[in-house]
């Protein structure tokens, strides 16, 4: 076999081993065989929630170990006809199997990459928030910018997104907004975009075209259910009801339904104010309040309180994770992996895969974050 096709297969065949491991093949198999046996019980819709979630359960198992046993089952026949094609003389069937072996070393990376999304809570729900900070209107039209690109994003991949809460900025863009994505393994996906964005580009808010830098901030964590416990005293929250701080219009919300919980403790607040009725609105908002509370707790298992916590007061200069340049030249680049993009309006678009890939796959094998310069 030539040098260059049994290099791609023991790199497959060994990120292939690695992912069976990092599965846990045998305890999944055993899961999977338990999840069938329960979906036979014909009790088991009689708790139609408990049945969902067994349902997605057995789905996943079910994609993830089939997927792996094809793999393998794959690469065992390319590499046959290889080695039948290089014994025959047959180049195109050679390059038929080395065209697939391709395909497969791509499909097990990102296998892998979907492997990593398995914490106690990657496969949930996910709230995001986005903050305006440094840079005044353009910072808020910046921010908005930003909601735009992660609803793009979430969208792309068959999330649904709902508005939980919006503050106008004064003459553009927002203050802030939060939005709730629902979808399987959003907050996986989504946990790495936490931290501060910077944009360079002409402003389109000044007379003299000048070039302004502008600082948003994103904030992410999981809708967490009944499988995780999360202790709040009421004795230990503020709640207060105001009127809708949304733009306005036919819609405008006439009543005192918008709600804000401070856990007096932690000094963290939410705001619900996504429906008309205050009681859904207090029941979005203590679920946000907890979720809030359990990613405070993922964080401290993580060892990145202190970094994220002053990333949350600091939004500006020395925290950002991201850089997007659209004057003088085009440039996304990460400062944590390093990966970069060429295309800025692909990836304002929503094209955040390559970005989150890297993210994900640094948090799991290692790695400091990239040397870069600062853009003026």
């Amino acid at each position: 076999m030539r040098a260059e096709l049994a290099a791609s297969v023991d790199e497959i065949r060994e990120a292939a081993k690695l992912l069976r491991q990092h599965i846990d093949f045998d305890r999944s198999k055993a899961r999977l065989a338990e999840l069938n046996a329960l979906a036979e019980d014909p009790n088991l819709w009689n708790d139609p929630e408990r049945a969902q979630k067994l349902m997605q359960e057995r789905g996943t198992l079910e994609d993830g170990l089939g997927a792996l046993e094809r793999i393998e089952r794959e690469l065992a026949d390319n590499v046959e006809l290889i080695e039948m094609g290089e014994a025959e003389g047959d180049a195109s069937i050679v390059d038929e199997a080395a065209s697939a072996l391709v395909k497969l070393k791509a499909e097990v990376a990102r296998r892998q990459l979907e492997a990593l999304l398995s914490g106690e809570a990657d496969a949930n729900d996910s709230y995001l928030e986005v903050h305006a900070g440094a840079g005044g209107t353009d910072s808020q039209d910046w921010a908005l910018m930003l909601l735009r690109m992660y609803t793009r994003w979430a969208e792309g991949r068959g999330f649904k997104v709902e508005l939980v809460d919006e503050q106008a900025g004064e003459t553009a863009g927002l203050k802030s907004a939060t939005i709730l994505v629902k979808g399987h393994n959003a907050y996986g996906w989504m946990k790495t975009e936490a931290g501060v964005h910077r944009l360079v580009r002409i402003s389109p808010f000044d007379s003299n075209a000048r070039r302004q830098t502008s600082f948003a901030s994103v904030d992410v964590y999981p809708v967490i259910d009944d499988r995780i416990v999360v202790d709040i005293k009421e004795s230990d929250l503020r709640i207060d009801t105001m009127r809708s701080g949304g733009a306005g219009g036919q819609h405008v919300n006439k009543t005192e339904s918008a709600v804000r919980f401070t856990h007096i403790p932690t000094g963290i607040a939410v705001v619900a104010q996504g429906d008309r009725s205050q009681h859904k609105n207090r029941a979005t908002a203590w679920e946000m309040l907890r979720a809030k509370l359990y990613e405070i707790e993922l964080k401290k298992r993580e060892a990145q309180a202190a970094a994220d916590q002053a990333a949350k007061t600091d939004i500006g200069w020395g925290h950002q994770i991201r850089s997007y340049v659209l004057q003088p030249y085009q440039l996304v680049k990460d400062l944590r992996t390093g990966v970069t993009s060429g295309t800025p309006q692909e990836v304002l678009d929503g094209d955040l895969d390559p970005f989150m890939e890297a993210a994900l796959a640094q948090r799991a094998y290692g790695g400091g974050p990239a040397s870069v310069e600062d853009v003026d």
